[in-house]
């Protein structure tokens, strides 16, 4: 990983957590100022791998004394890690904020997708997780708390193959981004970035669930996700009563800490959509001003072309006629310079106003695709709702297919003019009846959520094509799960340039 690493002389405080005693920056500053944008990662193909292997994870300059292997198996499309890390010194050592380490798997096209919390003790961690990818990269970051959806730049380990392996996996390089550092805290006051004193009595999750709500408020959830963030805070406080035992202080805490991060990365959608929303105010408007310019240009090179005419006409008339009539044709054709001048400026901004559009468009598509796999298309932007997030054969789905779908609905809804397609399809497993019918009911169910979330149903359509337009051979298991899938294509004025 590519960053800068500037080192600070800090003070240091003596706190009890999780590990026992360890010391802690109190200062105003944090220990380190990593600046990574985007960085490079070895992703791992696993997909022909028969059996397991064994990987290494190696310490980054930050944490070189860290280090962990893990052991690897793939079985019926599904990736099964274990792994075990040591030598895991306390993240607060990174800044205040930083409480624990988050397990992290990165997609060869650059979607990191949280794995779990790494529970430390003493140094060391173990963890066993799933994930429907093939292939993959492995790291582990500093972050805030448990419920964090991007990767933070503060990387402590990351994959490393070992050179007897390396005949049994393929590496694929993988670009992802890392949430900058400071981006928790940038809104919060340096002085209440001070060490924490952990005690055993307190549940560690209860001091997650502090940061958290803390950095929702930083945030703006307060304002732009209020029902959220005030859930967040009743949660809080419950957490730090003695009712329910230190095991029911635990799981409330937890609840309150996904409570704070919802609300907060609500909240940073909605203070985007805003800006989004102004931006595409002020192109109107300009739209609006050039039109009327290009009209005046207009009238104004009528006018002059009416002034030449009357001028050859005085050709006739006296010395004192004439003259006076090819002043008049003077003014009008340096009237007519200035209205072309006018109308080369209303070109140009017509032009920034289709600019704009490309970039709302990127914009959407971006957002679009932290939710679920988005590309761009002639149709407009398509949100691909894989098959794993229904029920086996059925049109029913689970509450993380309806957390997803939240989202897509409340950007959808944000932006006026958005149209929806919800098409459904499906593998070549069964009769075209049954299949037609299922993706018309999957189709129709997601049609139906985003209605309920919000979505104007006038802008909103479904419909099912069965097993007609499969996007991979049905000769595969990956390729049939690959063609059960919901698209919904995203299209409007707002996005599309004009024809």
């Amino acid at each position: 990983m590519k960053s800068k690493i500037t080192s600070l002389l800090l003070l240091s405080a003596v706190v009890v957590g999780q590990n026992g005693l360890y010391a802690i920056p109190v200062a105003e500053q944090p220990l380190y100022q990593v600046t990574v944008v985007q960085s490079a990662a070895q992703a791992i193909n696993y997909r022909n791998l028969n059996g397991s292997v064994e990987i290494d994870f190696k310490g980054t300059v930050l944490s070189p004394s860290a280090k962990g292997m893990a052991s690897i198996k793939n079985k019926a499309g599904v990736t099964k890690i274990e792994a075990e890390f040591e030598n895991l010194a306390s993240p607060t050592q990174f800044g205040p904020e930083y409480l624990t380490y988050i397990f992290w798997a990165i997609s060869p096209d650059g979607k990191a997708t949280n794995l779990g919390e790494l529970i430390v003790k003493n140094g060391k961690s173990q963890i066993e997780s799933k994930t429907p990818l093939q292939a993959l990269g492995l790291l582990v970051t500093a972050e805030p708390y448990f419920a964090v959806s991007q990767p933070s730049n503060v990387v402590v380990l990351e994959n490393a193959i070992k050179p007897d392996n390396k005949e049994k996996v393929e590496l694929i390089d993988a670009k992802y981004d890392l949430l900058p550092r400071g981006e928790y805290t940038k809104n919060i006051a340096a002085t209440d970035l001070q060490a924490t004193v952990m005690d055993k009595k307190t549940p560690f999750n209860v001091y997650q669930a502090r940061n958290a709500v803390r950095i929702a408020k930083a945030s703006g959830a307060e304002l732009y996700a209020a029902e959220g963030y005030k859930n967040s805070e009743r949660l809080l406080a419950l957490s730090e009563t003695k009712a329910g035992g230190k095991k029911g202080r635990s799981m409330t805490a937890r609840e309150a800490v996904q409570s704070a991060e919802d609300s907060r990365s609500l909240s940073v959608k909605r203070q985007a959509d805003e800006t989004m929303a102004n931006d595409k105010k002020t192109a109107r408007d300009d739209v609006a001003m050039a039109n009327s310019q290009a009209a005046t240009a207009m009238a104004g090179q009528m006018k002059a072309e009416e002034a030449q005419g009357k001028a050859e006409q005085a050709k006739e008339t006296s010395d004192t006629e004439r003259a006076a009539a090819l002043a008049l044709a003077g003014s009008a054709v340096a009237s007519s310079i200035e209205s072309q001048a006018d109308a080369k400026v209303a070109r140009a901004s017509a032009d920034k106003a289709e600019e704009e559009k490309a970039v709302l468009r990127a914009q959407l598509l971006a957002q679009l695709n932290a939710v679920l796999q988005t590309r761009d298309s002639a149709r407009g932007l398509i949100v691909n709702v894989s098959d794993t997030l229904f029920q086996t054969g059925s049109a029913a789905f689970g509450a993380p297919a309806r957390e997803k779908l939240s989202k897509i609905a409340g950007i959808v809804s944000s932006h006026a003019g958005l149209k929806l397609d919800v098409e459904g399809h499906t593998d070549s497993v069964g009769t075209d009846e049954y299949n037609q019918g299922l993706s018309e009911k999957r189709a129709q169910a997601v049609r139906d959520y985003l209605v309920k979330q919000g979505v104007s149903g006038l802008s909103i359509k479904s419909r099912g094509f069965g097993e007609s337009n499969p996007i991979a051979s049905n000769e595969t298991a990956e390729g049939r799960q690959k063609n059960r899938r919901v698209e919904m294509i995203v299209s409007g004025d707002a996005i599309e340039p004009v024809k």
